[in-house]
């Protein structure tokens, strides 16, 4: 039974590549932050200082949507800046996801009412975790971050199993 542990299909020693790509991913996310209002400042800079260090958990900030993988929407989207958030989608490598951080992109916020702001940023681009606040926390953002690896965990898990079923 040891033996078959140490030598089996999911052991450290016979790993498939893309099981080792999916560990990477999920423990070293580079995220794009596409901050358009206070929650880029108040919720997603105060996560990335000293006192909540982003860098601990493998999550680094890039410049560049074509060297990130991860795109954090923080502040009200409307109509004319639903465009450029397309396109920085658009041009993010995949496998890509999104967050979508605070009231205003999760659901348009305070200013819902006013026909120019989109009612969450779900409606350009798909939002695979939600941060909801106004600002949201630190931790909020934290918690998101470690909800999002353990969905691509989960997906890696998935893609195993399907694999596994399709060859027996």
């Amino acid at each position: 039974m040891a033996l078959d542990k140490l030598t089996g299909e999911n052991s450290i020693v016979f790993v498939r590549s893309e099981q080792l790509f999916d560990w990477a991913r999920s423990n070293s996310l580079w995220y794009l932050a596409f901050g358009i209002a206070c929650c880029a400042i108040e919720g997603l800079m105060h996560a990335s200082g000293p006192r909540f260090d982003f860098d601990r958990m493998g999550v680094f900030f890039r410049a560049s949507p074509r060297q990130a993988d991860v795109m954090i929407v923080a502040g009200t989207v409307n109509r004319k800046m639903a465009e450029s958030v397309k396109r920085l989608y658009d041009q993010m490598p995949e496998p890509k996801w999104v967050v979508a951080m605070g009231a205003c992109s999760c659901t348009g916020g305070p200013f819902r009412e006013y026909p120019n702001v989109l009612l969450g940023v779900d409606k350009v681009v798909p939002v695979d975790v939600y941060i909801p606040g106004c600002p949201p926390r630190p931790e909020s953002v934290h918690f998101a971050f470690i909800e999002l690896q353990n969905k691509i965990k989960k997906a890696s898990e998935e893609r195993v199993a399907a694999r596994r079923n399709r060859d027996n």
